[in-house]
């Protein structure tokens, strides 16, 4: 009886397993038996290693041949057992040293000509390799960059069955030359590439050339995007079509800083997984932005599928950008699905075939028409949607889940000056993003003993007591507070608002104003000053907007006199339908 082993890795959502492969060799009938609770794709490699040893140039053993998985209780799917199970079956018959295998770490998949093809998922196979202890790590040659990433770990990239048996074997490896492909995309990245159900993981080159100065007008949505991106706030963006609502969603991710080490090895860990790492990018080292259509399912927004589940598009925006546009559009079980991992940062689902947890830290951005026809503005023109459709409209965003969004900001319909001329006061990315940096890296100075590097994921405990305000900045939030207009998790998120409003104005502790701004950003409730006033008084100069000569101002009144246009119903949820007096008192 002739027995081998070596180690393989089985992924658990974005966690690795590592997995013993055992081949047992005895005499008796020629067979082929594999067990250890493998898919059907896992099933499958009995013919595929059969065939890729043989056209390697070596015997196939005629004996009753047993792999064994192990451990057998954790299911194990995919192709990339291919390569591990070839080398043990082959140090079984002989025909290899056991012990160049015993303490190597095998991953990838086999063709039936021998060659190595790359799979999903190497980074989270080789970090969890190096938790356990390897040191050394064979995978295919065109994932071998994406493995380089690990430290510590002494990578071999290979072409072939044939170069990696050399390459145990101590001789000089064989040349392979790659396929006359003719200028087409390599065939052995295709399994690297999946569809993803619509959702852009990554900004492609156009997006990364998107530039703040290009939308016009929209001073208040502006700097309610650039305290979103300095805190990592969730932001929802209300207005008329055209307003500008995507433009600003698409820049968001321009303005948050670059990832950091760990923060990048996370993220290109689950678009490893999930198959939408390009090839020729092993690291992400920017913030993703994913932006799925309105039909996109429950498994592709939350994670999911056919047996383990795949990460889905929270997850794939995990340190980046979800952005939801006609938010309320998509049904409301996938939007009360949000409410989750916006609270906890992860997403927890489970299946009969097993249960995971997926990372889902992500700033998430809705946007909305205020009803169906979208003309309903607050000078109340243009609408035909009856009250009840307006209701039902604005209510398919749940009270709870608006809830959980720190900025709600109406996005007013852009002047005819304001898209015609061009606004040379009008900041591009880099300075509005250099703000939004130095505003972190304060942020993250006065956190730095604590497991939060952001002021959203601060619990509003650790606000209250540990972190002073100046005192009195709570009066206006405690009265609303008293008055039912705003929750306890409310409360929070508004002192979460006030001292990134803080930290971008380079003061040490929020003030009345900074909260009184971090209201209106929420609520859009008057409290005695003018919005832009109260917003841009305190962070910089910015002018307001600016209208046609003999054309009127933009009201910003709830309909003629200041008063809600008629029919007007509140919606669940809603914070902005209360006028204010001059002391702020609703």
């Amino acid at each position: 009886m002739a027995f081998a082993r070596t180690c393989s890795v089985a992924l658990v959502g974005v966690d690795g397993v590592i997995v013993e492969v055992q081949a047992d060799l005895e005499p008796g009938v020629a067979a082929f038996t594999l067990v250890g609770l493998p898919d059907k794709a896992l099933s499958e490699a009995r013919d595929r290693v059969r065939a890729a040893v043989v056209n390697s140039g070596e015997a196939w053993p005629q004996r009753k041949l047993t792999v064994g998985l192990s451990p057998a209780s954790v299911p194990k799917s995919g192709s990339g057992f291919d390569l591990a199970v070839a080398c043990a079956v082959l140090a079984a018959a002989e025909r290899l040293d056991p012990s160049a295998i015993a303490d190597l770490l095998i991953i990838g998949e086999l063709g039936l000509d021998g060659r190595v093809r790359p799979v999903r998922g190497v980074l989270p196979s080789v970090l969890a390799a190096a938790d356990a202890g390897y040191e050394r790590v064979v995978v295919a040659e065109q994932t071998a960059a994406e493995a380089s990433l690990v430290p510590g770990v002494n990578v071999i990239g290979v072409r072939s069955l044939r170069q990696l048996l050399a390459v145990l074997a101590g001789v000089p490896a064989p040349e392979e030359p790659p396929d006359p492909i003719g200028g087409r995309p390599d065939p052995l990245m295709a399994g690297l590439m999946l569809p993803s159900a619509g959702v852009r993981g990554l900004p492609d080159d156009k997006a990364a050339h998107q530039d703040m100065a290009d939308v016009a007008g929209q001073h208040e949505a502006r700097r309610a995007l650039e305290i979103a991106a300095a805190g990592g706030h969730h932001l929802y963006l209300k207005g008329p079509p055209g307003a500008g609502k995507t433009m600003l969603a698409e820049r968001l991710p321009s303005l948050l800083p670059p990832l950091t080490q760990k923060e990048a090895l996370e993220v290109t860990a689950v678009h490893s997984v999930a198959g939408l790492l390009p090839a020729g990018r092993p690291l992400i080292d920017r913030a993703p932005y994913c932006a799925p259509h309105h039909s996109t399912t429950m498994p592709a927004i939350v994670g999911g599928g056919s047996g383990l589940p795949r990460p889905g598009a929270v997850s794939l925006a995990h340190r980046g950008v979800l952005f939801l546009d006609e938010a309320p559009e998509f049904p409301v079980r996938v939007l009360d699905a949000l409410r989750q991992p916006l609270e906890s940062g992860e997403v927890v689902i489970a299946r009969s075939a097993g249960s995971l947890r997926l990372p889902a830290r992500f700033l998430l951005c809705l946007a909305a028409n205020p009803c169906p026809c979208g003309r309903y503005s607050r000078r109340g023109e243009g609408c035909d949607c009856t009250p009840v459709m307006v209701s039902r409209y604005q209510g398919r965003l749940s009270g709870p889940l608006l809830d959980r969004v720190d900025l709600q900001v109406q996005v007013a319909p852009v002047t005819r000056v304001e898209l015609m001329e061009r606004d040379s006061t009008a900041e591009n990315t880099e300075t509005v993003a250099a703000r939004v940096l130095a505003a972190r890296e304060r942020a993250a100075a006065r956190l730095a003993s604590t497991p939060w590097r952001t002021n959203a994921e601060v619990p509003g405990h650790e606000l209250r007591t540990r972190w002073q305000l100046a005192p009195g900045a709570l009066n206006d939030a405690a009265r609303q507070l008293e008055r039912g207009l705003l929750t306890a998790r409310g409360l929070d998120r508004v002192l979460r608002v006030a001292w990134t409003v803080a930290d971008l104005a380079g003061r040490d502790r929020p003030d009345q104003r900074d909260v009184r701004t971090a209201l209106v950003l929420r609520t859009g409730v008057e409290h005695g000053l003018p919005l832009t006033e109260r917003v841009f008084g305190r962070l910089g100069a910015i002018p307001a907007q600016r209208s046609a000569p003999g054309e009127d101002p933009p009201d910003r009144s709830d309909g003629p006199g200041g008063q809600d246009r008629p029919g007007r119903v509140r919606r669940a949820g809603a914070q902005d339908q209360y006028p204010a007096n001059e002391d702020g008192d609703t």
